[in-house]
């Protein structure tokens, strides 16, 4: 399929771009207006864009049923201040609540049930729910068009932030078993970043992997090795050597039948993350 958005309408166009860029983070953004009205939505077009100075970014968009534009915009061009609040899985039912189209000046920390807790430096009430709310001053506000579903970024410099000790591990850094985030899918599906859906993935840092470009032609060629089995092979620094000493029964076995088998046990390995023995199994079967 390919899509040219100016021959599609603008819904169509939303509807395959929240379904593709996915996962995205949830977050409340309360805000307040000339008069002290306190208004609270949440928001998926949200996201960080820096840490000097700590930036966040997030877009009550044109709504695209009549391209009015919503009470959080307005509320940060009158009161250029704004917290954000994050969203954890004990309370997407109040998230969703929070999301109707209230009517301007109605509280929606009332009407989801969410405490307001009165700000160190800004005016705006954090969400005492949130296991992380951050303080921001709002830099920027720039709109992307003037049709229905436009964007309307709202640049904020965090200038406090609040951490629930809560969520915190031993280390001082936050758990993301205990954190409990969610985060939005295309149409009406979230995800829930907990359990077996976490997963460790050391960065490279400092180490520069040799590339794909340089794997063996019989390796990178696999039909068995799969994209991420081939990274974590070409992430080392050098080929290492061969050392047969390695080598046991079951590798042993799977060289006497052949590539396939060697590149299934190779991959095994890699599952394990002992890419070390699986290069070896590999340069082995090489040498034979």
């Amino acid at each position: 399929m390919v899509i040219d958005p100016k021959e599609m309408h603008f819904s169509k166009v939303h509807g395959y771009l929240l379904s593709a860029v996915v996962p995205r983070p949830i977050a409340f953004a309360s805000t307040i207006d000339k008069d002290g009205n306190v208004n609270l939505s949440p928001f998926s077009f949200f996201n960080c864009f820096g840490a000097n100075p700590p930036i966040l970014v997030f877009s009550p968009a044109r709504r695209g049923r009549d391209n009015t534009v919503k009470n959080t915009y307005e509320n940060v061009l009158e009161v250029p201040e704004a917290v954000i609040s994050m969203v954890n899985y004990n309370m997407v039912q109040q998230m969703s609540l929070a999301s109707a189209e209230y009517p301007k000046g109605v509280n929606e920390f009332v009407k989801a049930g969410f405490t307001e807790v009165k700000s160190t430096l800004v005016k705006p009430p954090r969400v005492g729910e949130s296991p992380a709310s951050f303080e921001c001053k709002v830099l920027q506000v720039i709109k992307t068009g003037e049709g229905g579903a436009a964007g309307n970024l709202v640049v904020c410099e965090v200038i406090l932030m609040h951490i629930k000790d809560e969520v915190l591990g031993d280390d001082g850094k936050i758990d993301p078993f205990k954190l409990d985030a969610v985060s939005r899918m295309g149409g009406d599906w979230y995800c829930r970043a907990a359990g077996e859906n976490l997963f460790k993935l050391p960065q490279p840092g400092n180490k520069i992997g040799i590339g794909m470009d340089n794997l063996p032609e019989s390796i990178r060629n696999s039909k068995i090795l799969t994209g991420n089995d081939l990274a974590l092979l070409a992430g080392v620094e050098k080929i290492p050597d061969v050392a047969y000493l390695l080598i046991n029964d079951q590798d042993r076995g799977a060289l006497q039948l052949g590539e396939e088998v060697v590149h299934q046990r190779a991959q095994s390995y890699l599952k394990e993350g002992k890419v070390a023995e699986a290069w070896n199994l590999l340069l082995s079967q090489n040498k034979n």
